[in-house]
């Protein structure tokens, strides 16, 4: 029984199409595999708190000493963040693209997950990944248009910064479902929504011919 993770961040609720294209992700995940256990995680509805210094070394040290309540429970969602990433099998991710970069409770998220120790280890010759084996697709909306471009490229802090802090922690299957130019007109939006539907219905061909 393959365990999903699905995470939405949209701040825009319905509006939002990120959650849009999550949702339709999970739905085909489901006909693929119909025994999914899907966990899921809205962090705009309960944002986690950017880390403090307190807490961040707390969770370093597994020492509480001296913590407030407050801070003991930071510590605690952050060991519940954590060990609900490492128990997925399959991570979906709604993405959408804010100021070039990602909604700040997604980062918030990623600073939680992302532990020394636990996601990740410190080598000799470098960082390596600890939480390999799994599946991330990235539900990625965006107002304007960018991808394979040089403004892509000096500007995308959203869609490279995830692919790289998956990778980071040992994740290298990864896919990227793209909806961009949704702010530039309402045929602009369909066909960028038409398109990401196209892709999302080719995920799990082979799953279902197996």
């Amino acid at each position: 029984m393959t365990r999903l993770l699905h995470i939405d961040s949209s701040a825009l609720g319905e509006f939002s199409t990120s959650r849009k294209l999550t949702a339709a992700i999970v739905g085909a995940w489901r006909n693929a595999e119909p025994k999914l256990r899907v966990n899921y995680r809205d962090l705009a509805a309960a944002p986690p708190a950017h880390l403090t210094g307190r807490v961040a070394m707390a969770m370093r040290s597994r020492d509480m000493t001296g913590l407030t309540n407050e801070e003991r429970a930071e510590v605690a969602l952050s060991e519940q963040l954590v060990e609900e990433f490492l128990a997925a099998d399959g991570l979906v991710i709604g993405a959408p693209m804010y100021n070039f970069s990602l909604p700040t409770p997604l980062k918030a998220w990623i600073d939680r997950i992302a532990q020394a120790g636990r996601t990740f280890k410190y080598t000799e010759l470098g960082a390596v990944g600890l939480a390999g084996g799994k599946r991330v697709i990235i539900a990625s909306s965006r107002g304007g248009k960018y991808a394979g471009t040089p403004l892509e490229a000096a500007l995308d802090h959203q869609e490279a910064y995830l692919c790289r802090v998956f990778g980071f922690v040992g994740i290298t299957d990864q896919t990227i479902i793209r909806a961009e130019g949704i702010n530039m007109g309402p045929d602009a939006a369909r066909a960028a929504i038409n398109e990401a539907q196209k892709q999302i219905e080719k995920l799990f061909i082979h799953s279902r011919a197996a």
